[in-house]
């Protein structure tokens, strides 16, 4: 009873704060509605950027990892946080200074309207293909593990997952839908404060607990001392994160996340300033750097605490915080847990309504529409796109490689070319606009050849081949089965090149004979910080320790 009461409290806590944040923001006006009236301040945008990150399909999907495979799994984290410095220091004056409010707007500008078209289809694909769904089912997971909730409800486990999902996303429908940029980022940042809270009281109870001492000191020696194997950063090929895979296709998923993908820039978007925009994404890759502590090293406690016992890797973070967690504020941090999920699910949503609004109603149902009527139409599509997630998220367990796999496997087909297309457009001049449209249309054909039909045919024949010579050795098989195709990340890298190239040879062919003058925009002020690039330098120093040291 106490932990539905806190968790009721907070929850409630949180909608009155974003109510009495945004009563005077007028959600009528496209700036209002989706840039919260460009009005964001460094904190709330650096809280907000944390939170549509930080996830249930973060913390439930990376810890899940982290209990199979160990530390290595902290790039996803760490090498955020070089992105970011990465999108503060070289993206973001680009973007800001010409006021887009999405990165479609900012490609249209550089090739044209149909291209931009195309990437605004492919950005609403993946959130409501992808991103959306698992959000919602990684949610589910969580709170099914950790309130018992097949056995509290009477109902069986498929029952319980939709009853998740659907309350979950009518909840957050109405705060995306019907509070704006501003509400998302405000609530944003009341949760941010208490996951980071939150999350760390996991790993504290959890070493307490599995300490001889019942100290943290001793608790993290234990896990060093039982745990050697885990705490090697360097993956081998049979690995998710094969040590290779940093300097190729790893990078290029951060950089198209944290400097391309619009649920994430509209919070820097919606900034006072440059300035302000910098100093919120700087801030946020700081913390990201230490985040691991919360969705990485609770998978390793877990580990250590139930290691074969749990045949559900990704269920291993939510019965951690089942069993480590005093009941007195296992409400408190269900109730934080609930304002993340809400949090990304709210934010891509509200991205979706703004990619609809802003750069397809207009162009392709009504271009004599008021900002006003385009806000509506946005708001009407999140709407429609929500129900669709919501439809597909309960089959989202059937993915046979684990949660975060699955959406670091899916995105790939999509982050290569949007990412591709971005750099081009920034530092050339001349590439024309056919050769972006072919690269988005193309980059995605290629990719998912190679994911669902030239990979697993080699592997197939690898194995079949392996079981012809006799070898039945399940560590044997697993390098064999690596060694056929290279990895999922270095298909990235291997494609984003060859993308780069054929956009560069129709540069070549048939060159833009207009020359791109990008337009300057007077709304806010677009000064760099003048610290950003030695903050950036200090925090790219941290994220290389890190590696060093393990």
């Amino acid at each position: 009873m106490l932990s539905i009461i806190t968790f009721l409290g907070f929850t409630i806590l949180v909608a009155v704060i974003a109510w009495y944040a945004t009563r005077k923001t007028n959600e009528n006006t496209a700036d209002g509605y989706y840039l919260g009236g460009r009005s964001l301040s460094a904190i709330t945008i650096a809280g907000s950027l944390l939170l549509t990150n930080l996830s249930a399909e973060q913390i439930v999907g990376l810890n899940g990892q982290a209990f199979s495979e160990g530390i290595l799994v902290m790039a996803w984290e760490t090498l955020a946080a070089i992105a970011m410095v990465i999108t503060a220091l070289l993206l973001l004056p680009k973007y800001m200074t010409k006021g887009v409010t999405t990165i479609p707007e900012f490609i249209e500008g550089r090739f044209d309207e149909n291209t931009k078209a195309i990437l605004s289809v492919l950005f609403l694909i993946a959130f409501g293909i992808v991103l959306l769904p698992t959000i919602l089912y990684a949610g589910s997971k969580a709170f099914i593990t950790m309130f018992q909730l097949p056995e509290t409800l009477g109902v069986s486990e498929t029952a319980s997952y939709w009853i998740c999902v659907w309350s979950i996303g009518l909840i957050g429908i109405v705060y995306a839908i019907y509070g704006g940029l501003k509400a998302v980022a405000v609530s944003d940042l009341v949760n941010a404060i208490g996951l980071l809270v939150g999350g760390l009281l996991i790993p504290f109870f959890g070493l307490l607990m599995i300490s001889d001492d019942n100290t943290v000191m001793g608790g993290l020696t234990k896990l060093w001392t039982d745990n050697q194997d885990k705490f090697d950063v360097t993956g081998d090929i049979t690995s998710s994160i094969p040590v290779g895979t940093i300097f190729t296709g790893m990078m290029i998923a951060q950089i198209y996340y944290w400097g391309t993908n619009q649920s994430i820039l509209q919070r820097v978007f919606g900034a006072k300033s440059l300035a302000e925009g910098q100093k919120g994404m700087l801030l946020a890759a700081f913390v990201k750097f230490l985040i691991p502590v919360i969705v990485v090293l609770p998978g390793i406690i877990a580990f250590n605490m139930f290691g074969s016992e749990l045949s559900d890797a990704d269920a291993s973070y939510p019965e951690l915080v089942r069993r480590v967690l005093p009941v007195s504020l296992l409400g408190f941090f269900a109730a934080v847990l609930f304002g993340a999920i809400l949090s990304s699910f709210n934010s891509l949503l509200n991205s979706s309504a703004t990619l609809f609004g802003f750069d397809l109603y207009k162009k392709f149902f009504r271009p004599d529409a008021t900002e006003l009527q385009t806000v509506k139409a946005g708001k009407r599509f999140g709407l429609g796109l929500a129900i669709v997630s919501m439809t597909i998220a309960p089959f989202i367990g059937y993915a046979p490689d684990g949660l975060f796999s699955y959406i670091q496997q899916a995105l790939g087909s999509l982050s290569v070319p949007i990412l591709a297309v971005v750099v081009v457009g920034i530092v050339t001049k001349k590439v024309p606009a056919i050769g972006a449209k072919f690269v988005l249309v193309g980059g995605v054909i290629m990719y998912l050849i190679s994911l669902i039909g030239l990979g697993p045919v080699m592997v197939s024949n690898a194995l079949e081949k392996a079981a012809a010579n006799g070898i039945t050795d399940a560590a044997e098989l697993a390098v064999i089965k690596a060694e056929a195709y290279p990895h999922f990340l270095h298909v990235m890298g291997i494609l984003f090149v060859v993308n780069i190239i054929i956009m560069l040879v129709f540069g070549a062919i048939r060159p833009k004979t207009e020359v791109y003058v990008p337009k300057v925009t007077t709304a806010i002020d677009t000064t760099p910080w003048k610290y950003a690039t030695l903050v950036g330098i200090l925090i790219i120093a941290l994220v290389l320790s890190t590696y060093f040291i393990f």
